[in-house]
């Protein structure tokens, strides 16, 4: 049944040697014992024929479709499953064999194989449920969080853009926290206080531009509710909670942070790009009408390279935005960037047919393709 768990609600599918090491901890073992790594025909055999190796891929995965569609529709299955591989992959973090390993340079995991995974996932799991004894857990961790080796793993993962050779950066509890958004676990590292609410030792990125980031609503209410926190704080790139939240579409953060008065919502990064650049630029509908609702934001003003919210959005496609910008009087069709190009000669050399029609028909200037 752990196996089954593990193979029907793990975020991505897990090799052979994963989830045999996820079936060997001992919650409450600071020591793993690889004694109690079961072999791979042992596994087939206790599940009776549900699991299956992909040998092409050395993934573990389930014997049929219908039967995930079945371990879905009843989850009483399983109980509280989240909750209980957060509580896996902290004992797996928190082991001996796992603190052993260096920060300095790429070290050699292969005998931990496992430990990408719960450094990439833990909080994943967590977020969705988590026991009082998990969160001990992930406090036992996160106490000495910069010097993890799974701090660097995560940070190596997805758009945080960290080199996995380089030394592991500074982040803190608090930061790691609010990245995953885990309600639980960011409240009590604040009452603790061991944690600088403001600190951004990774690239400038403060809790709040991390809880922004992925989105997480509770965390940033948490966070704003405090009366240390800076709303406007930026990264080392100039970018914002809000214009982290804008760029990855986030209305309820986006909201959220222009609740709070202090909050500047046209705050440039150092390329003068603004919270309404990052939205139009990526398609984000709802927050480009959020934005534009604010009287301090103009539509038209241009980043340090002269290009507009209304040519970003002409450039990348997003028809529904261009359609938006283009109900505001304020908008000029036709204005150029530092190089000459409008947002009519981007749509055109992009090959966005619709809003090169939706352009011409509001008598924009004719395609000036550079």
């Amino acid at each position: 049944m752990t196996a089954l768990m593990w193979i029907s609600h793990a975020e991505r599918p897990l090799q052979i040697d994963e989830l045999c090491h996820a079936l060997a901890v001992q919650l409450g073992s600071t020591d793993f014992d690889v004694g109690n790594i079961p072999s791979m025909s042992t596994l087939v055999n206790c599940c009776q024929g549900l699991i299956t190796v992909d040998k092409e891929a050395s993934t573990v995965r389930l014997i049929h479709f219908t039967l995930q569609e079945y371990l879905s529709a009843h989850p009483d299955l399983f109980s509280k499953p989240h909750s209980a591989m957060a509580e896996i992959c902290l004992t797996y973090l928190n082991s001996k064999q796992v603190k052993a390993l260096s920060t300095a340079h790429s070290p050699d995991t292969r005998s931990m194989p496992l430990l990408k995974y719960c450094s990439v996932y833990w909080g994943v799991h967590a977020k969705r449920e988590l026991s009082d004894y998990g969160i001990s857990l992930a406090l036992e961790l996160l106490k000495e969080h910069c010097s993890q080796i799974s701090t660097k793993l995560l940070l190596a993962h997805g758009s945080l853009y960290h080199d996995d050779y380089g030394p592991c950066p500074p982040f803190s509890g608090l930061q790691c926290a609010s990245f995953f958004g885990i309600v639980k676990v960011v409240v009590a590292l604040i009452e603790v206080g061991d944690s600088d609410i403001n600190g951004g030792g990774f690239r400038g990125l403060t809790p709040l531009s991390l809880a922004a980031y992925n989105g997480h609503e509770e965390v940033t209410k948490i966070l704003l509710g405090r009366e240390e926190v800076n709303p406007n704080k930026a990264d080392e790139w100039g970018r914002t909670p809000l214009s982290h939240a804008a760029r990855n579409g986030h209305e309820g953060v986006v909201k959220i942070l222009l609740g709070r008065e202090e909050v500047n919502p046209v705050k440039p990064n150092i390329w003068g790009f603004a919270p309404l650049f990052y939205a139009a630029q990526n398609g984000h509908e709802g927050v480009v009408k959020i934005l534009l609702g604010r009287e301090e934001v103009k539509p038209d003003k241009p980043n340090d390279g002269g290009q507009t919210p209304l040519l970003f959005a002409a450039r990348n496609g997003h028809e529904g935005v261009v359609k938006i910008l283009l109900e505001r009087e304020d908008v000029n069709l036709d204005k150029p960037n530092y190089w000459g190009e409008t947002p009519l000669s981007y749509a055109t050399r992009e090959g966005h047919e619709r809003i090169v029609a939706l352009l011409q028909s509001r008598k924009a200037a004719t395609p000036n393709i550079i």
